[in-house]
């Protein structure tokens, strides 16, 4: 069974290179090119990564703070941003957790279903990078102003 539900957001221009994304329910993320050293804002490659991690990261907290609350919960996602012949894109995506629960009886269970629910988060759940991985055409359009 196939389940469509519409998500959407809107990217509007603020400054030269610089851009605000506003979600449906009103949430707001501001990004754009990186520049120069002092610059710490998002660039648009490492909202895709921080994508991936957090997409991830949600699937694997609700699995296994049901058991434990974790006392370090880290998600570090890198790849290498190649320019070819196919255009700019990235390769070699890797996803990294870094979990640890403290003693007990409940984190010893989250301990244990830690692994699986990092391979189901990447094998199902994820929606980022499952749609990478399944690669989804993107359709860009102009629309009458």
């Amino acid at each position: 069974m196939s389940e469509h539900s519409k998500r959407s957001v809107v990217v509007e221009r603020t400054g030269s290179g610089q851009f605000v994304a506003t979600n449906t329910r009103g949430g707001s993320i501001s990004f754009g090119t990186a520049d120069g050293d002092q610059d710490t804002g998002f660039t648009p490659v490492e909202l895709f990564l921080a994508a991936i991690g957090g997409c991830t990261a949600v699937d694997v907290d609700i699995a296994t703070g049901r058991h434990a609350e974790p006392t370090r919960f880290s998600v570090t996602v890198a790849g290498d941003k190649v320019s070819d012949d196919l255009g700019n894109r990235m390769t070699n995506l890797e996803v990294v957790f870094t979990v640890t629960f403290p003693d007990g009886e409940g984190a010893e269970r989250a301990r244990a279903i830690l692994p699986r629910a990092v391979r189901t988060s990447h094998d199902r759940l994820c929606t980022v990078s499952r749609t990478v991985e399944v690669g989804t055409p993107v359709t860009t359009t102009v629309a009458d102003a």
